[in-house]
């Protein structure tokens, strides 16, 4: 059994899985946003369920409308603090920040743990080791009552990295790349893993960017490798394996209109932008916040730029207040809003209108995404998007400051 199976088989309670095997598993924890978490609630209360199967283990946070961009947005948040009273189970509903963020800084989820999540970027807990699993509200709502979920085990696909980045190349970059390798449904249903030296060698904050976005190439499970020793034969059989070397890749974006439609930055390098968004549970960490402050530091956003900074949770919004990152952005001419999901999903905070053009952090650029459908959207990296919030149009990284700084 590779190590996907090898946690399968354990919440499953049984000795061997094998690929194709229907399995009952245990949840450790079952979570959802405020968006989300009304369908659940309504589907279990539904059933006539009197209890969750552990209120310890099930977790609401407010992040997608916070604070609430509609009256109906606040019709939601009060249901779900009704029913968080009534069962006890755990609310964070003071922007304290993304989900995937809350997640990790309260350690409500370790490695080995299964995660079932109402929000298809669950995936970012397989960052640090847990299984992580995108459900819909129907879904959730028998969890939060029986505290398990039944799976099909899944075909496993190793990516392996090795060798040394280049400069001006982030986390970012590698998941893009890999995403343009194999497209928005390559891996639709299986489990991925990544693994090798470069991989092992990044940060957790650095490997959350790239489990995040492991749905955005159709991945039932995405899993990065937590053996520091890097002994791949640990990992167990897989069904494919990938190797990629880090030399071959380049600062990148995708480009209008989906994750998948990478070119390198050098390609596109001069469209006018007038949006730069940097946050969300992509990269809206402390360390992504400092790659911009380093870049903003005694310069201003172009004027034709509107430049939103959404930190991925109060705690690194504490941080940068303490470091003084936040007075660097601000001087800049940026607007540094609440921790939250804000303009990444489109509901608030910073719309994009027919003919706007915005590069980003986050983590999806489909039609009408973060405003109109008609508005262009490129993703990149904190660095990428902080030099073309500088410029006014996208350029590689190192043209604002050196890569060396």
């Amino acid at each position: 059994m590779n190590i996907i199976e090898k946690i399968i088989a354990q919440k499953a309670n049984k000795d061997f899985v094998k690929v194709g095997d229907e399995v009952t598993i245990s949840v450790d924890l079952a979570i959802a946003h405020d968006v989300t978490a009304p369908m659940a609630i309504k589907q279990f209360k539904s059933i006539n369920i009197d209890r969750v199967f552990n209120k310890d283990k099930v977790a609401f946070v407010m992040d997608h409308c916070i604070p609430c961009s509609t009256v109906e947005s606040r019709e939601q948040h009060n249901y779900i603090k009704e029913f968080s009273n009534q069962f006890g189970v755990k609310l964070f509903d003071k922007s304290e920040g993304v989900i995937h963020q809350v997640l990790r800084e309260e350690k409500l989820c370790d490695t080995g743990d299964v995660v079932v999540g109402a929000d298809s970027h669950t995936c970012t807990a397989g960052a640090y080791g847990a299984l992580a699993l995108p459900v819909g509200s129907t879904e959730l709502a028998a969890v939060m009552a029986l505290g398990t979920i039944d799976i099909e085990v899944p075909q496993t696909h190793l990516i392996k990295i090795e060798g040394q980045l280049k400069k001006g190349v982030y986390a970012k970059d590698i998941i893009l790349h890999v995403i343009g390798k194999f497209g928005t449904n390559g891996f639709t249903d299986k489990g991925v893993i990544f693994t090798g030296e470069t991989i092992l060698n990044l940060t957790v904050e650095e490997k959350m960017t790239i489990a995040n976005m492991m749905i955005e190439k159709g991945a039932m499970i995405g899993y990065i490798d937590q053996e520091k020793e890097m002994d791949t034969e640990k990992i167990g059989e897989v069904s494919d394996i990938t190797c990629i070397s880090a030399e071959d890749i380049k600062p990148v974006a995708a480009c209008p209109s989906s994750p998948a439609n990478i070119k390198p930055v050098e390609e596109i390098e001069g469209t006018k932008i007038n949006q730069v968004v940097v946050g969300s549970c992509t990269n809206g960490r402390y360390s992504d916040m400092e790659i911009i402050a380093n870049v903003l530091k005694d310069r201003k956003a172009s004027d034709d730029v509107t430049l939103i900074v959404v930190p991925a949770s109060k705690k690194v919004l504490d941080k940068m207040e303490e470091n003084g990152l936040c007075k660097i952005i601000r001087d800049a001419g940026a607007i540094i809003i609440n921790p939250g999901c804000g303009p990444c999903f489109g509901a608030h905070q910073g719309l994009l209108n027919k003919g706007d053009v915005a590069i980003t952090t986050t983590n999806r650029n489909f039609p009408g995404r973060m405003g109109h459908k008609d508005a262009k959207i490129y993703l990149a990296s904190p660095r990428v998007v902080a030099e073309s919030a500088v410029k006014g149009y996208i350029v590689r990284p190192g043209t604002v400051i050196p890569l060396e700084v």
